[in-house]
């Protein structure tokens, strides 16, 4: 494995990669209410939140992947309706508001929610998720936070088994019901990882 290195965030001239490589992980799931690609891609460049992130380099200090948390004072994928409009007009903007609303996942006391975690996909493999996964728990254990939430869709069983690696346990599964056909996948798990 190559020498991983993990800093906060990312900086601006690297907000076009981030944007890329969420995009990567994210459009199976995001991309039947997202699309087009070039729309989608401008709307994560704009709300992409630097303070919500972890990342993780090689030693060149080049870009591997992105871990993003939720809290009360924001997340890595923050935005809103006026972003949305700027990417895709105030009728599309409000459409896919109130679609993705669906998604939206509740903090919980004393647990950092995850919010998405991403490596680019000539890095798989290399241990990059998993570094990345132990910094979130480093960021919670820092925090004086209990756990770490996760959600994790049927469709991503490669995901899932990291988590699970990672000491992840499910806790609950919700249905998407017919929001199925729109996104792609039934159901959600969520995971729980206590903190020692």
């Amino acid at each position: 494995m190559t020498a991983l290195r993990i800093t906060p965030g990312f900086s601006e001239v690297e907000r076009p990669l981030a944007a890329r490589l969420y995009w990567q992980a994210f459009k199976g799931k995001l991309g039947p209410v997202m699309k087009p690609t070039p729309r989608a891609l401008a709307f994560f460049e704009t709300i992409l939140d630097p303070r919500f992130a972890l990342a993780a380099r090689d030693e060149t200090g080049k870009l591997l992947g992105l871990a993003g948390f939720k809290t009360a004072e924001g997340a890595l994928t923050g935005g809103g309706i006026r972003d949305l409009a700027r990417a895709y007009g105030w009728v599309g903007g409000l459409w896919r508001g109130a679609i993705l609303s669906v998604l939206e996942r509740d903090l919980a006391p004393d647990t950092l929610l995850m919010d998405g975690i991403f490596v680019a996909q000539e890095a798989r493999g290399r241990g990059v998720g998993t570094a990345l996964l132990d910094a979130i728990k480093a960021e919670a254990h820092a925090r004086g936070l209990s756990s770490v939430r996760l959600d994790v869709i049927d469709t991503n069983p490669r995901a899932r088994a990291l988590y699970e690696r990672a000491g992840f346990t499910p806790t609950g599964v919700e249905k998407t019901g017919p929001l199925r056909h729109v996104f792609g996948f039934a159901t959600s798990t969520t995971m729980l990882y206590p903190l020692p």
